[in-house]
């Protein structure tokens, strides 16, 4: 008896595994509804891979060669293409794959085709994300370009985990006059296997009706939700999930039957409710599915590399030189005037030698993803050059504008022993290594930079740069101190000479920790090092060898992208204990994103940039440990936030000496995009002990929807904690105070502000009885401050210019204090009246720049 069991349970055993493998090797379009271009198109390449065989892609007439592309989103083994040809097709023409969408291996060849309709089955194999059809020979008779009903791209299929029947139930909208609506519970199975014959089949006939499920999740992962619609006009639903919208975008269906695929949406375990609304028009619904694809939130990041989305662009030293230069260029022309628009990239380099030049436009981020910068070698320059905008009539040598862009973990050798590095604001340039000379803007133009952390470079020529902030930096020498040059823990620095030349020299650097970065390890995986926190520091982390420091794995990470950046995903990742990295795109959300768990890393590459869109906060972090943000551009919505960056609740009082929060170049931006932008304020700091290292904090003074009723912010940086210490703090153009200090113990090194160029009159500028607000306001409470090198610059263009009375603004306390502090007129009208508080002479037309070196 127990024998015939055992034959028993052994024959349903290997049924269950036949059954298993036989839905893994299953055959699927993996190229269905992904992200799609093409050299040309009359119609859009996407519509080669909509599923709809009544939409096809064609190219520019007698574009030959011509090619039609589709991202699979992550390396994907194929077996084959099935190209369903209208009848102007190709002759002869190639299957494609690629890894990173510029070096392609051709997988197969084509020839011999006829004009006319007809369908090809190209056999392929190997793992690609990219795959293109190449055409380059159209068919005898063929007078126009390709054109494409339909591209597959088959697929070995992964097993999923559907949620099953007994884990839904449901309810549907009775309160918006929803006439046809109706749902059948005795189709519930039928509806949850995605059964096309039956469901839930409401009728719908007014926009904002839903129909919503309450969802059983039995473990945390990666869900992607899937409905089927029946539309009989221009319809589309959204889905949402726990009520919190903006889950999903949504979603057209076309005329007739048609199955959507909604996207995804990242589920912790447990009860969720997905609330399905409709949008315009009329349709039937018909049935949903909730398909869990990934037990690793968002991706799995078993990829080498892992998904980090179309604009990261990782190269190592077997890519041809052309091949890097050719996309460094491209990108180049692209972004050189690009100021506000949205595109962001990455160039990410593996370790190895590089004979490449880079001359980085707006929104442009090279590094290298060695643990150390000497790794990975740039035979060539990183540069930044002064060639668009111009100055005093000429057409080049104003660096003012010349923001948002940056190189890190490099050693670069430049040909002729020199390179430019022509910088304004939010320019990081971090754990650089250069053997040569680095000229900080044009030699007879106007520059207003900077910031160097963690780097070794050989003679710094700064020419008319205003002011610049090193940190933890070996030079071999720095020449031409302007208005308010700073060094802390830095070697080679000028000597502290303030006020003349206007050098502030700090030793050491009390406590810092480097910004955490991407890199690769000796086997090839991708990781995120987080250095050390040091006290009273000196010198680069790298000099020695390895830096102190951990180790965190891809895998830990929520890699958003384009694809899955909704609030509600995002804070489901973090839930699970993720960290995040922001890839470049602009993101916009309508939920904060909240870091709750201590010691998680926010880390963006490519100068990633949130908006909120509703006028929450984008971006809170708990009152916990050790949390690290780095590399955001934080844009203000068209609804103004209280904040956009809040570090630590109101309230917070806990002590993190022993492991501080630290913010990395944070930059906040409030209007100046072409949507008005507005918010209270741009960054709040609640929490103790927390390190802020590079912020540019701007209410924007040029660009479109720009005034000073329009584009609306009181105060740009506010400080409640305690203990709180910033490095490299620049902030400019708040209509009220720009810095608000309340907490004790506060250290500043470093203060680059412009008072607001566009004040209206006096009148519209009061601060009770005081003439305008102070840049740098300490609050009249706090017992203990202290600040090295503060600059503040008035450029007043109203026509009736107003008084500022003083830049600075503080108690005078014993613990309270003030060193190398300045103020500079820099044209039009108006005043500076004094420096601090009723000390120092005013900046005015008649004597511009005033300084004091210590106050009291």
């Amino acid at each position: 008896m127990l024998q015939k069991n055992m034959k028993l349970l052994l024959q349903l055993a290997c049924a269950a595994l036949a059954v298993m493998g036989a839905e893994a090797n299953a055959q699927v379009d993996v190229a269905q509804g992904k992200s799609a271009t093409a050299s040309t198109a009359i119609q859009p390449a996407s519509y080669a891979f909509d599923g709809n065989g009544g939409t096809r892609w064609e190219s520019a007439h007698a574009a030959d060669p011509s090619w039609v592309r589709v991202d699979l989103g992550a390396p994907t083994a194929i077996t084959a293409v099935v190209i369903d040809w209208e009848a102007a097709n190709a002759a002869e023409y190639q299957i494609q794959g690629s890894n990173d969408d510029s070096n392609y291996t051709t997988l197969a060849s084509f020839a011999g085709g006829v004009f006319g309709a007809r369908t090809d089955t190209v056999p392929v194999s190997g793992s690609y994300r990219y795959v293109r059809m190449n055409g380059t020979k159209r068919s005898s008779g063929n007078n126009w370009g390709y054109s494409i009903w339909s591209m597959k791209v088959m697929g070995v299929s992964q097993p999923s985990s559907r949620i099953q029947a007994e884990d839904y139930t449901a309810a549907y909208d009775t309160t918006s006059g929803n006439a046809g609506g109706q749902y059948r519970t005795n189709d519930v199975d039928i509806e949850v296997t995605g059964d096309a014959g039956g469901g839930y089949n409401v009728g719908w006939t007014a926009a904002g009706e839903w129909l919503e499920y309450q969802a059983n999740v039995p473990a945390s992962g990666l869900y992607r939700i899937d409905s089927r619609i029946n539309a009989w006009g221009a319809s589309g639903l959204t889905w949402t999930v726990d009520q919190q919208p903006g889950t999903t975008t949504a979603i057209a269906a076309t005329q007739g039957w048609t199955t959507v695929q909604s996207g995804t949406v990242c589920l912790t375990g447990g009860s969720h409710v997905l609330r399905a609304t409709m949008q315009a028009g009329g349709f039937n619904f018909n049935w949903f599915d909730l398909v869990k694809v990934s037990d690793n939130c968002g991706d799995d990041n078993s990829n080498n590399p892992p998904n980090f989305g179309p604009n990261v662009y990782i190269y190592d030293s077997t890519t041809p030189v052309a091949t890097i230069q050719s996309k460094l260029d491209q990108t180049f022309t692209a972004q050189q005037t690009n100021q506000f628009g949205p595109q962001r990239y990455a160039f990410l380099f593996k370790p190895g030698t590089y004979a490449v030049d880079a001359n980085l436009g707006f929104y442009t981020h090279v590094a290298g993803l060695g643990l150390l910068p000497d790794q990975t070698t740039i035979n060539g320059r990183t540069r930044i050059e002064v060639d668009w905008l111009g100055q005093n009539g000429s057409a080049t040598g104003n660096a003012t504008q010349n923001f948002w862009r940056s190189a890190e973990n490099l050693q670069v050798n430049p040909p002729s022993g020199s390179m430019n590095w022509a910088a304004a604001q939010a320019v990081p340039f971090r754990r650089m290594h250069v053997n040569g000379n680095l000229f900080l803007s044009p030699q007879y133009g106007w520059a207003s930079g900077g910031y160097f952390a963690d780097s070794k470079i050989g003679n710094v020529y700064a020419q008319s740069q205003q002011q610049w902030f090193t940190r933890n930096s070996e030079l071999t020498a720095f020449y031409d101190v302007l208005w308010n040059m700073v060094f802390v823990g830095t070697t080679g620095a000028p000597a502290n000479t303030f006020p003349d030349p206007a050098a502030t020299n700090v030793a050491q650097t009390p406590v810092v920790r480097e910004k955490p970065f991407l890199y690769v390890d000796g086997a090839g995986k991708y990781n995120v090092f987080v250095p050390a926190v040091r006290t009273n520091s000196v010198g680069t982390t790298w000099a020695g060898g390895n830096p102190a420091g951990s180790s965190l794995p891809i895998s830990s990470f929520y890699i958003v992208r384009a694809d899955n950046a909704t609030p509600a995903n995002i804070n489901a990742a973090l839930a699970q204990g993720k960290n995040l990295l922001f890839t470049p795109g602009v993101y916009h959300v309508n939920d904060t994103i909240r870091v709750t768990r201590a010691d998680t890393v926010v880390l963006g590459i490519g100068l990633a940039t949130i908006i909120p869109d509703n006028g929450v906060v984008a971006l809170s972090v708990a009152d916990v440990d050790g949390v690290k943000i780095a590399g955001l551009l934080f844009d203000a919505g068209t609804v103004s936030s209280p904040t956009l960056l809040q570090v630590g609740p109101t309230g917070a009082s806990a002590s993190h000496a022993a492991n501080p929060s630290s913010l990395f170049d944070v930059f906040v931006r409030v209007g100046g995009t072409g949507t008005v932008g507005k918010a209270a304020s741009g960054v709040t700091i609640n929490s103790s002990n927390v390190i802020g290292d590079h912020f540019w904090v701007w209410r924007a003074d040029h660009g479109d929807n720009v005034a000073w009723d329009i584009n609306t912010s009181d105060n740009g940086v506010i400080v409640n904690g305690n203990d709180v210490t910033l490095y490299g703090l620049f902030v400019e153009h708040f209509q009220k105070y720009n810095v608000v200090w309340n907490g004790n113990g506060g250290r500043t090194y470093f203060f680059q502000n412009e008072i607001p160029y566009d004040v209206p009159n006096q009148a519209a500028w009061m601060n009770g009885t005081t003439k305008g607000y102070a840049a740098y306001k300490v609050a009249d409470a706090v017992n203990t401050h202290e600040t090295w090198g503060m600059g503040s610059y008035s450029l007043f263009l109203s026509p009736t210019p107003p008084t500022i009375d003083h830049a600075y603004e503080v108690p005078v306390k014993a613990g309270v204090k003030f060193h190398n502090i300045s103020t500079v007129f820099l044209g039009a009208g108006g005043e500076i009246s004094h420096v601090i508080n009723n000390t120092g002479a005013a900046a005015n037309a008649s004597s511009y720049w005033q300084k004091v070196t210590s106050f009291p």
